[in-house]
Parts: structure tokens; sequence; C-alpha cells
């Protein structure tokens, strides 16, 4: 059984939030800065032909690097690093990682050295419409060719993420991705403008940040044990069990990447600037992603690898709940945050130099559009490592090829007579039929998850932000934050708007006795734990 604390707070709740508030600050600090990098990078390029043949050659590492760093390399070592260690001892372990390591480094050079060598070709792939603009397809093969050694870096990173957090150590691989972001702020603020060609050097800069993200973490896996031993194993039966779990999570996983590859694809058939539009509102969306719903799901995946080595499916089944249920409860105010602020968000962080008003009227609309499927973004997050607990990665792979295809009816559906924003909307559309699969298949799986708790929880939540959105909606109508004259007044507008906001909501959940809210206390307020040796 699953203790409980004298609050009725659970001990799942209590280590996810532990590991959760760690990932998630860390991962505030790193959007915050991806903020400012987008912003820099706005500045320059705007939402032109430079800033699309960027933003879709990025997608392809972005993408590798979202799937291996948060989610599919992680989804299957994480349970067979800490099933060897239990069974075994640490050393078997440690053993089992160096072939793994091995093993990784030969597979990602070969896939390199291919994306380099394919370079026009891919470029083609996603962005076909492209070469529709003289030199944009050109340039975006040029680009991606560039930043291809950034997968060969970060996927070793990686793996390095996924040994610490199996031995409990969260800081250290939850600070990595904001090295990424430093390098590249660098590059466009002190080389790009004296380049002949701008974006050349931000592009350099990108394989640059990813050996640093390698790089940091080495020191904190010595520290807990690990020997540069790096051994080629593509027999060994873990290595070849982790590989083959690893190909239906990369899948399952990337089922919001897919979709995104979806809409850019589509997006170059639209008017020039709605590639970039499209970048800039899902980084927006990513950033709640990423504190709320990559944060719990690092914290809650060894939690359910340990009770799965147990055999306890019941501890299972506890931490999938709380997770859920802190992970919608976050949400639910980001959406409406997003939804009602959408308009003085984009402008204050993007509208300056070459990206203009009606650049930030369509990125705000189609981040309105994305923000309507955060909750269901969220879920799956969290959803999917239940299953990688139980070793189990082709059902959430399957459960994502029924939703692409969705995206992709929904797209043509929807794009014909609202452009961009109906890609956006088509991938919510998506993600909501990724969530109600995995919910049932769990269900089929594992038995009743105790649906009728959560959904109580999320009603309380959802009616907690009711008087937020109509604070927000009365605010815009007498207080807009982008009338202001200055970019001070208009950041300070928006702050207070957005401060009141939520302490609309935090009175709201108080009032309505929402129980998620004292564990949103924990996450905000917990340190990091030492790490376990």
């Amino acid at each position: 059984m699953v203790d409980q604390s004298a609050g009725g707070q659970s001990t799942s709740v209590r280590q996810i939030a532990s590991a959760a508030s760690i990932v998630g600050t860390a991962t505030l600090l790193s959007r915050t800065l991806g903020f400012i990098r987008d912003m820099v990078f706005a500045w320059l390029f705007g939402a032109g032909m430079v800033a699309d043949a960027f933003f879709a050659a990025f997608r392809i590492p972005s993408t590798l690097r979202e799937l291996l760093g948060e989610g599919a390399l992680s989804a299957a070592f994480i349970p067979a690093f800490t099933r060897t260690a239990s069974r075994d001892g640490r050393a078997a372990a440690w053993t089992m990682a160096s072939k793994v390591m091995g093993t990784l480094l030969v597979v990602l050079a070969l896939l390199t050295a291919a994306g380099v060598l394919l370079a026009p070709w891919i470029a083609r792939a996603i962005a076909f419409g492209f070469g529709q603009v003289p030199g944009k397809l050109e340039l975006t093969a040029t680009l991606l060719r560039i930043m291809f050694p950034y997968i060969l870096m970060v996927g070793l990173a990686a793996l390095f993420m996924a040994i610490l957090n199996s031995l409990g150590h969260f800081l250290t691989p939850a600070l990595s991705p904001t090295v990424l972001n430093v390098v590249i702020i660098a590059a466009a603020l002190l080389v790009a403008p004296r380049a002949s060609v701008p974006v050349i050097p931000i592009a350099i800069a990108v394989v640059l940040g990813g050996v640093g993200q390698l790089v940091i973490q080495i020191p904190a896996a010595v520290r807990l044990g690990w020997q540069p031993a790096i051994r080629v194993a593509p027999r060994d039966a873990a290595v070849r069990e982790i590989g083959r779990l690893m190909l239906p999570g990369v899948a399952g996983l990337a089922i919001t990447q897919i979709n995104v590859f979806v809409g850019t694809l589509l997006a170059s058939l639209l008017p020039q600037g709605s590639v970039a539009a499209i970048g800039y509102a899902f980084r927006l969306v990513q950033y709640p992603i990423g504190i709320v719903g990559v944060s719990i799901a690092t914290g809650a995946l060894p939690v359910m690898s340990q009770a799965m080595a147990r055999g306890a499916v019941d501890d299972l089944k506890q931490a999938l709940r709380d997770s859920l249920r802190l992970g919608v409860f976050l949400a639910l105010p980001a959406l409406v945050g997003l939804i009602v602020f959408r308009v003085p968000i984009v402008g204050i962080l993007f509208e300056r130099g070459a990206f203009t008003r009606s650049a930030t009227t369509l990125t705000a609309s189609i981040l309105g559009a994305y923000a309507i499927g955060l909750v269901f973004y969220i879920a799956n997050r969290i959803l999917a490592p239940a299953f990688y607990a139980m070793r189990d990665t082709w059902t959430p792979m399957a459960t994502g090829v029924v939703a692409v295809g969705v995206n992709i009816a929904s797209s043509l559906l929807l794009m014909g007579s609202l452009g961009a924003v109906g890609l956006a909307l088509a991938t919510a559309a998506a993600s909501l039929s990724n969530c109600l699969q995995l919910v049932w298949r769990l269900r089929a799986r594992i038995g009743l998850l105790g649906g009728r708790v959560m959904l109580r929880a999320a009603g309380r939540a959802a009616l907690a932000c009711a008087p937020m959105a109509a604070w927000g909606i009365a605010a815009r109508l007498w207080w807009d934050a982008m009338a202001a004259p200055s970019l001070a007044g208009r950041v300070g507008a928006l702050i207070c708007q957005v401060g009141v906001a939520g302490a609309v909501f935090v009175v709201g959940a108080r009032l309505l006795r929402c129980e998620e809210l004292g564990w949103a206390w924990d996450l905000v307020r917990r340190r990091a734990r030492p790490d376990r040796g």
C-alpha cells in the first residue's frame, strides 16, 4: 500500500514533487533563456524567409533532442538500469551503461553522417513548399547540414541524463539545456550581426551548445561512479532490449513533434511567415509543457519503474494518479493565461525590429489554438511513462499512429479556412485523441485508475480558473498592456495582469479546497535533495 502523510499526501506525491521541483526550476531557467533566444532571433530576422528556413531546419535536431532528452532514451534506459542495479548490483549497471553508450555513439555517428549527406533531400521532405521562393530551400538545406552534428552530441547528453536520473540526480541534467541557449544568444548578439550570412553563426552555435550539454554532465556522472569506459556491444542482451524498447518509444513520444512536423510541412504551402509564426507560438506553448509536463514525468518515471521492479502495481497507479492530478491542476490556469493574454505575451516578447504587428497577430492566434490542447499535451507526457515503467513502448506508438492520422485529417480539413491557426487546432485535436487512447489502454491493462477522483479534482481546478479568466478579459478591455507607450510600461502592465490572475486562481483553488494546491506549493518550496550514492 502507498503510505499517506497526515495531510493525506501520498509518498509518491512527495517523491515526484521533490524531483519535479528540481527539474521544473531548471526547466524554467532554460525556457526563459529560450525566450530570450527567440526574442533576439525575432529582432534579427522577424518572420520572413530566413526565419522560416532556420525554424524548418532546426526542427529536425530539436525534435530528436526532445525525443532523446525528454523521453525515449530515458523511457527505455531507466527501467533497465534500475532493474539491473537492484538485481545484479551497481557495478553490473555501470557495465550495461558503458555498452549502451558505445553502441549509441556508433548509431548516432552514422545517423549524423547520413543527415549531412542527405540534407537537401531532407529539406525538400520537411518543407517542399519553400521551393516556390528562390534560395529558400537551399538555405534550409545548408542550415540543416551545419546543425545535424548536434544530434550526436545531444544523444550522448541524453544518455547521461538518463543515468543521472536513475541515480536520483536531477539538477545537472535539467540545467544542461541552458548551455545551448546561452551559446546561441551569445552567437546571435556578438557574431551574427558581423557575419555576411548572419544565420550561419547561429547554426554553428547550435552544435557548440550540444557539446556543452554533454560536457556539463560528465563531472556529476564521475562523482556517482561512472568511469570513462565505452564498449560497442550491439548484440548484448541488455543493449538489444533497450534498443527494442526505444524504437517504438521514439514513435510514441514523437506524437506532438510529428504533428508539428505535419504542421510545418503544410504551413510551407501557406503565405510566407507561417512556418516562423508556428515556431514562435509552439515555443511559447512548450514553456508550460516543459515546466509542468516534462518535470512531473521525469520525476514520475523512476518512481513508477521502482514500483514495477517490486511488482507493486497499486503503487504505480497511485504515482500515476498523483502525477496526472498535479499536472492537470497546473495546466488549466496556464491554458487560460495563454489564451487570455496571448496578444500582449507575443507582442512584448517579439514585436520589435523585423517582427511586425501583423506577425504578432498571426502568432498570437496560433498560440491560442495550441493552448486549447495544453492539458492533453501535458497528460500525454505523464501517461506514456506508465507504459515505459511496464516495459511497454509499443502501446504509446500505436496510439500515436492513430493520433497522427487524426492530425493529418484535421489539418487538411481546417487549413483551407483557418490557415496556420487550423494547423494548430489540428495538433490539439490529435493530442486529445492520443490522451483518450492512452487512458483507455491503461485501464484495460492495470484496471481502474480512479477516474472519478481525477475528474472531480479537474472540475474544481476548472472552476477556480473561471474568475481568473473573467479578470483577464476585463483587464484586457480597460487596461490593454499593448497600448502602453514604452516597453517597460507594457511589461509592467502584463506582469500586474498576470500576477492578479494567478492570485485570483490561488484564492479560488483555496476556497474550493483543491488538494493539489498544497502539492504545487511543495513543488515550489522543495529544494534539491542529496544525490543517492
